[in-house]
């Protein structure tokens, strides 16, 4: 899965749950930017990269949302 892929699974799962959802591109380095869901967020990488396994993992983790449900 890519950045921007997690990103669109993201948004329609919150607009599934009515949790807003928010990517702030100017909050990171270079390609990175913040992904807001509700009040959680983490950092996501570049959006068009693979995420791997274990990061994909982390970063729900982070967000408190299940990976099987993305």
């Amino acid at each position: 899965m890519t950045g921007a892929e997690f990103l669109r699974r993201l948004t329609r799962l919150g607009k599934q749950r009515d949790v807003p959802v928010a990517f702030d591109p100017g909050h990171g380095d270079g390609s990175h930017g913040r992904v807001y869901y509700g009040r959680s967020f983490t950092t996501l990488k570049d959006r068009k990269k693979e995420i791997g396994r274990g990061l994909l993992r982390g970063m729900c983790k982070q967000l408190g949302v299940d990976p099987r449900d993305l």
